[in-house]
């Protein structure tokens, strides 16, 4: 593509500052047919070669939902106000009959999930902490904090996507979700999904993406990669990537790469790409 000078400059300083927002010391290379090595692999590009206006190119933040082959839509599918006040009735719901969170202990409130209704983007962990657990919002913890970093550096603002988790409750000193419990709460998920009907899910670490895939595969083996969620006749790409707490606590530049590479991937999959 010829970019004229100027604007190859502007483009570069904006995923130049991005990556920055994420913790990114230099810009990795999306998943697009030019920028594949023979093996399938992308690799990062220097953020000097970034001044210098070399591609990729990124969405631009304003741009990511407008596909020029958009999915179509399901006759099943509700209008936006439609779908706000379903998702009010199924947290009305949940929070009376979730056979998981009406018996548990120990957990202050359920944390159900916000964002906006008719999100293109959702993001889905594994079950609300302790600050999720005395707020009752998702993912407003440390690891939220780095998550709200993600969603801004893909050029989006929190309320535009859409933010749950598998479990509504939180679990005994944090730990990770057992299979009764999800068993229990995860159809109010599944709900929640076929309501807002999303374009694409982030499964949010290992217990997620091995939920949502049905699949015993770790996150280091499935992250990276497009896979669909099924349910039903709804097929819904998933992007399964590392938990903000583990990218928190495994501060690299491995790990940020390839985080921040897995969103480029949702970015460009938004935008029709």
């Amino acid at each position: 593509m010829n970019i004229e000078p100027e604007r190859r400059r502007r483009i570069a300083r904006q995923h130049l500052a991005t990556s920055q927002l994420l913790g990114v010391d230099f810009i990795p290379v999306g998943r697009t047919a030019s920028s594949a090595s023979s093996d399938g692999s992308s690799g990062p590009i220097d953020s000097s070669d970034a001044a210098r206006g070399a591609s990729p190119v990124v969405p631009v933040a304003g741009s990511l939902f407008a596909a020029s082959d958009p999915a179509p839509q399901s006759p099943s599918e509700l209008a936006p106000d439609q779908k706000h006040a379903a998702l009010e009735e199924l947290r009305a719901r949940h929070d009376a009959q979730c056979p998981h969170c009406t018996t548990a202990r120990g957990h202050t409130r359920t944390v159900f999930g916000e964002g906006d209704a008719d999100a293109a983007l959702i993001f889905i962990g594994e079950a609300p902490g302790a600050e999720e657990d005395r707020t009752g919002r998702p993912f407003v913890g440390a690891a939220g904090k780095k998550l709200d970093q993600m969603i801004e550096a893909m050029g989006l603002r929190r309320e535009q996507v859409y933010i749950a988790n598998i479990l509504k409750s939180r679990p005994p000193d944090n730990r990770t979700p057992l299979g009764p419990e999800i068993d229990g709460c995860s159809p109010f998920l599944a709900e929640q999904v076929r309501i807002i009907r999303p374009r694409v899910i982030v499964a949010l670490g290992s217990p997620a993406a091995k939920f949502l895939l049905r699949t015993n595969e770790g996150i280091t083996r499935l992250r990276g990669q497009f896979t669909t969620y099924v349910d039903g006749t709804l097929r819904i790409d998933i992007m399964p990537t590392f938990h903000p707490a583990y990218l928190l606590r495994n501060y690299t530049v491995d790990t940020r790469t390839k985080v921040w590479a897995d969103m480029q991937a949702v970015m460009a999959r938004l935008a029709g790409r």
